[in-house]
């Protein structure tokens, strides 16, 4: 009989089997695992040529900012700005003119003092939003804008700001602007022809005072001054020294002033020998006569277009002139 060889350490049948096993799974994993990529690659709107460039594009980006971070920490980046400020100063390109445009009323040298201090400098080292940042700290500049005209010159344009009224305060005029922005302290002399405002938070009531002097363009050019009184209501002073009181309110003092213009022009009040008128009343005009002890209180007078009205009107007037001294008396054009 012939002697068998029997193999130890090979594998059992149940071992094959479990390796065949696992060998399915990994095949079925790849299979499903490579059809969801396909079928996720093919939503893209890419081949996959694009994607590798892509890729390749996003590690290249990586490199050069980390490049960029690692230069910045070594002044590299500063190194070169000065080499490069220094190549153009040498062709020409340095500020050596500065040309200002625009200015009527500020004093040019306060732009040149801003402007100057970046002459003889590199073009390309010139701090435009810096200097227009320090041009409209100046109390004339509205706006500013800054340009390089190469290869030697810095132009500024100014947009000044304009004047609008004389805001008296304590011992000096300020001249400032429709926003109440104060330009600069100005001479009495230099106030004279130039309405004139007082009174607390009066520099922001100038507009609102110009709409209310448009109420009544008769009566706009003979105003001289306007005192803001108690924050709510207008004091009128006329050319001619005399004080209308306006009553609070941006409608009733606008119509009060109509009337009045309306009287004025019937009856000549502003140059009369009335000192003071009282229009805070909504039915009546109080008028106050100098060297009388007492003020005398008129009749009514509301400007309308009937005959019994404007007879009012002129009988007011008539009686402001001669006062009858059993009328009542009362106070115009005072402190509230």
């Amino acid at each position: 009989m012939s002697a068998q060889t029997i193999k130890r350490g090979g594998k059992g049948v149940r071992r094959a089997a479990a390796a065949q096993s696992k060998a399915r799974q990994v095949r079925a994993a790849k299979a499903k695992t490579g059809s969801a990529l396909d079928a996720a690659m093919g939503w893209l709107p890419f081949s996959e040529a694009q994607l590798h460039r892509i890729f390749l594009a996003m590690i290249l980006g990586g490199a050069v900012v980390l490049a960029w971070t690692v230069a910045s920490f070594a002044g590299i980046p500063a190194m070169a700005e000065k080499q490069l400020a220094a190549v153009a100063r040498d062709a020409g390109f340095e500020v050596r003119r500065v040309e200002v445009r625009g200015v009527q009323n500020l004093n040019e040298l306060k732009v040149y003092e801003r402007a100057l201090a970046e002459r003889e400098r590199a073009m390309p080292l010139v701090d435009i939003d810096g200097l227009r940042n320090e041009l409209l700290q100046l109390s004339w500049v509205q706006d500013a804008r800054v340009s390089r005209q190469l290869p030697d010159t810095l132009v500024v344009d100014i947009v000044e700001r304009k004047p609008a009224a004389v805001l008296k305060k304590a011992g000096k005029l300020v001249l400032i602007d429709a926003e109440g922005t104060e330009l600069e302290t100005v001479s009495a002399e230099r106030a004279k022809g130039k309405l004139i405002v007082g009174g607390p938070g009066a520099g922001k009531q100038v507009v609102a005072l110009g709409a209310l002097l448009d109420a009544a363009p008769a009566i706009k050019g003979q105003v001289r001054e306007a005192e803001w009184v108690g924050n709510r209501r207008w004091n009128l002073t006329f050319r001619t020294g005399q004080v209308l009181a306006l009553p609070e309110g941006a409608r009733q003092s606008a119509g009060a002033l109509m009337k009045f213009a309306q009287i004025d022009g019937r009856n000549r009040l502003l140059g009369g020998k009335v000192a003071a008128f009282d229009m805070r009343a909504p039915d009546r005009i109080y008028l106050r006569v100098p060297g009388r002890t007492d003020e005398v209180e008129q009749a009514a007078v509301v400007a309308t277009s009937t005959k019994a009205k404007a007879d009012a009107a002129a009988g007011a007037t008539d009686k402001a002139e001669k006062p009858e001294s059993t009328k009542p008396a009362s106070k115009a054009a005072d402190k509230d």
